[in-house]
């Protein structure tokens, strides 16, 4: 099983001999591929709509994989037993979305080693939840596909240092590791944000136009705070 380099770094974080469920598994690609390569002995596939269960169903066995792999019509971790796996992946949908599944499925989540989350936006509201409910990033990786940008969380349980408000955005441990690809986007972000400053300073000063500035410039003091992290030694946010 190929998967998509976003895929393919969701599966990377699953640690070898684990017990996996995929939330919102669609196609079924992670728990067949998790399976195929060794990685997982047990995956339960799991999706809120029947089509793309079927669709998981299908791929499953075409791989011969119905032994390993079972598939359960669930709306997030309902159809899951506390302890009944050790991480718990949700990848592909809304940030909004992950965190309704992960506060929905507390009893659940509260028996796993990890989570591997994959949010698609609202990722600064991800972080915050996660650390008021006392979870701890342990590692991030970014990856660029078709013009888009993904970030993966590994989450496990204990609490960490409060973040910084650049942090909740674009992520402590990518800072620390001054990913590449986070560099990439905070590049593009800078560019974007210049373009409609421009545009902007060129329309006529009412009060949504003022509240819009007042936005923007919070946004590029993040970025610029962000992009420093890139130019100190290790990434030592307190330089800033």
């Amino acid at each position: 099983m190929e998967l998509s380099k976003r895929l393919y770094a969701v599966a990377a974080f699953v640690t070898e001999g684990a017990s996996v469920a995929d939330v919102g598994t669609d196609h079924g690609y992670i728990p067949i591929y998790l399976v195929q390569e060794k990685i997982a002995p047990k995956v339960i596939a799991m999706d809120i709509n029947k089509g793309p269960l079927e669709r998981a169903r299908i791929h499953i066995k075409s791989y011969g994989l119905e032994d390993k792999i079972e598939t359960r019509l669930s709306d997030g971790t309902k159809a899951l037993e506390p302890g009944e796996v050790d991480v718990v992946i949700t990848a592909g949908m809304g940030g909004a979305l992950v965190i309704h599944i992960l506060e929905e499925g507390k009893k659940v989540i509260e028996q796993i080693k990890y989570c591997i989350l994959q949010p698609q936006s609202e990722i600064d509201k991800v972080r915050r939840y996660l650390e008021n409910e006392q979870f701890c990033i342990v590692d991030e990786d970014m990856v660029e596909e078709d013009g888009k940008y993904y970030p993966i969380l590994k989450v496990a349980h204990g609490r960490e240092e409060v973040y910084k408000e650049y942090e909740y955005y674009y992520g402590r441990r990518l800072l620390e590791k001054k990913h590449p690809i986070l560099k990439e986007f905070l590049i593009r972000e800078r560019t974007l944000q210049d373009s409609i400053q421009k545009r902007l300073d060129e329309q006529m000063d009412g009060e949504s136009i003022r509240l819009r500035k007042a936005e923007l410039e919070k946004e590029i003091l993040r970025t610029k705070k962000a992009l420093q992290c890139y130019e100190t030694k290790g990434g030592d946010e307190n330089a800033l």
